[in-house]
C-alpha cells in the first residue's frame, strides 16, 4: 500500500493530482502522513478513491471513524458487518473514502482529533471538488461522528452512528482514555464533556442522522442514542434509527448497509 507524506499545500495538492491521474491508485488504499496544524505532530489517515475518479467533477466523501484500540486501518482492512459496509457504501456511491487515525487508538473526538478532521476535510476541498462530506464510525467511532457533526455542522451533511453515545457527560465506561482526550475529567473539564454530546445541541444536527443500537449493548449504551434519535424526530428532521433490542455491541452487514444508504440517499436528495 503506498505511503505519501505530504508537508505543505504543495505536497498535498501533487499526491492528489497523482492520485487523480493514476488509474493504478484509484480503488487502492493510500497512507497518507500529514503534518498537523493544531500541535506540529505527525499524524495519518487512508484515502481511496472511486474507480472512476475525475478531478474535475464534484466528488463526495465518506470519512470512517474507528473504534476504540484500532486505528486508521480498521475501516479499511476488516471484515466485520460495520466495516465492509462503509467500503461498500463509498464504492457503490463512488465516494472518496477517508479513514483517518484522528489521535488514534484512544481518541473519543478530543480538541486534537476534531482539529486533524477539520485540517484534513479543508484539504480535500482545497485540492479537490468536494461537495459533501458523511461521516461515519462504529462505537468510539459512532461517538465521535455525532461529536464532530454537532460541533462542526458547516463541514458535516450526512451522519452515520453505529454502537455510540450521544452523551458524554452520562457515559461512565473508558474514563481514564476520554480524560486523557478531553484534556481533564468530567469534574475537571465539564464544558469539554458537555461540549461533545450530540444529545445536549440537537439545534446543530440539521443534516441526515442514521444510528444502530443494541438494547444489551454494555460497552456503550444506546439510552442517549435513543433519546436523541426520537427528539430529532420530534423536530422532524432526517433520521433512521435502528435498534436491535437483543443486539450487543455490533452492527451487522445488513443493519449497517440500510443506514449508510439511508444518509447517502437523503445527502443525494439535498443536492
Amino acid at each position: 500500500m503506498p505511503v505519501v507524506s505530504h508537508h505543505s499545500a504543495a505536497l498535498f495538492a501533487c499526491l492528489i493530482v497523482t492520485l487523480c491521474v493514476s488509474t493504478a491508485s484509484a480503488a487502492e488504499p493510500v497512507d497518507v502522513v500529514f503534518n498537523a496544524k493544531h500541535d506540529g505532530t505527525v499524524q495519518r489517515y487512508v484515502v481511496i478513491l472511486p474507480d472512476d475518479f475525475d478531478v474535475e467533477k464534484p466528488q463526495s466523501v465518506l470519512i470512517a471513524l474507528h473504534g476504540h484500540g484500532s486505528d486508521r486501518w480498521q475501516f479499511v482492512k476488516d471484515g466485520r458487518g460495520e466495516c465492509k459496509a462503509a467500503r461498500d457504501a463509498a464504492s457503490k456511491h463512488k465516494l472518496i473514502f477517508v479513514s483517518p487515525d484522528y489521535r488514534a487508538k484512544t481518541s473519543w473526538m478530543g480538541p486534537a482529533a476534531e482539529a486533524d478532521v477539520v485540517q484534513i476535510i479543508e484539504e480535500l476541498k482545497a485540492k479537490c471538488r468536494v461537495n459533501k462530506v458523511i461521516v461515519s464510525g462504529g462505537s468510539m467511532g459512532g461517538t465521535a461522528a455525532l461529536t464532530f457533526a454537532a460541533l462542526h455542522p458547516d463541514l458535516v451533511d450526512g451522519v452515520v452512528s453505529m454502537n455510540g453515545t450521544a452523551n458524554l457527560v452520562e457515559y461512565d465506561q473508558f474514563q481514564g482514555a476520554i480524560a486523557a482526550s478531553f484534556g481533564g475529567t468530567k469534574a475537571e473539564k465539564p464544558d469539554e464533556y458537555k461540549k461533545r454530546s450530540a444529545e445536549l445541541h440537537l439545534d446543530r444536527l440539521t443534516m441526515p442522522v442514521a444510528c444502530t443500537t443494541g438494547g444489551k449493548d454494555r460497552a456503550v449504551p444506546p439510552d442517549s442514542v435513543l433519546r436523541m434519535a426520537e427528539a430529532l424526530k420530534a423536530k422532524e428532521r432526517p433520521v433512521k434509527l435502528i435498534h436491535r433490542p437483543e443486539g450487543g455491541h455490533s452492527t451487522n452487514y445488513a443493519d449497517a448497509t440500510e443506514a449508510f444508504e439511508f444518509v447517502v440517499a437523503e445527502v443525494v436528495k439535498a443536492k
